[in-house]
């Protein structure tokens, strides 16, 4: 594959269509191998492929990159991870079987599983947080955070470890609001607005002017890009 740290640059934006979908055409707009662009990946080569259009989440947020399959008529490209490079969604992988050709049309299919897996805990961490700042204290933020579909992880501050008291607490809430199944909300919204109607934003991060807000019940309410559920009964 290509080191994507290599100051390489890529033009232009992917399209991402994975709010609404987890398949969908796209066109190759570039091919990556070694240390650049190629005009074609063959059967058993490492690489990466830019679409003008994918379903497939790019890392980012602490959620991972999704995995799936390219597929066309003449080819399979088995996609292991999801990037960013600038504006365009990378999709690191190997090629089957078949050739690869920039211009070429594939169907993107991601990891349905996985997906599905990585979305629940996804929203987990959204519950985690407003738990943590009811029981530990308003001054808890989230300060990093791995949402992949076998864990999450969740860093904050606070003046001393939490105790059992309070961690039984903590799993207390988030478990009756996973009960209480509660619908998840995605709302676009200009930045100011949704910072004014309450929502979380983290420090340091970027937004850009129309964010996504995700709200589950009156529980949490955040700004966030990644996938979620529909439900926090999804949960489970």
């Amino acid at each position: 594959g290509v080191d994507l740290r290599a100051g390489l640059q890529i033009e232009g934006q992917t399209a991402f269509k994975g709010y609404e979908t987890e398949q969908a055409p796209g066109r190759v707009v570039e091919l990556l191998r070694g240390t650049g662009r190629v005009a074609e990946l063959r059967a058993g080569e490492e690489g990466q492929v830019v679409l003008d259009a994918t379903p497939f989440y790019a890392e980012s947020g602490g959620q991972v990159g999704d995995r799936g399959v390219l597929a066309s008529n003449l080819a399979r490209f088995a996609v292991s991870d999801t990037r960013k490079l600038g504006k365009v969604h990378v999709h690191v992988g190997r090629l089957e079987s078949g050739t690869l050709r920039v211009g070429d049309t594939v169907t993107a299919e991601v990891d349905h599983v996985l997906r599905q897996a990585t979305r629940l805990n996804h929203s987990a961490t959204h519950l985690l947080h407003a738990a943590l700042r009811k029981v530990l204290g308003l001054h808890v933020t989230q300060k990093g955070s791995l949402v992949a579909p076998d864990r999450l992880r969740f860093d904050f501050s606070h003046y001393s470890a939490v105790t059992p008291e309070e961690l039984r607490e903590i799993e207390r809430l988030v478990n009756a609001e996973v009960r209480a199944n509660a619908a998840a909300e995605t709302r676009l919204m200009n930045f100011d607005d949704a910072v004014a109607a309450g929502a979380m934003a983290l420090f340091g991060e970027k937004y850009d002017e129309e964010v996504r807000v995700l709200r589950i019940g009156d529980f949490s309410t955040e700004l966030c890009g990644g996938t979620h559920v529909t439900r926090a009964g999804d949960i489970g």
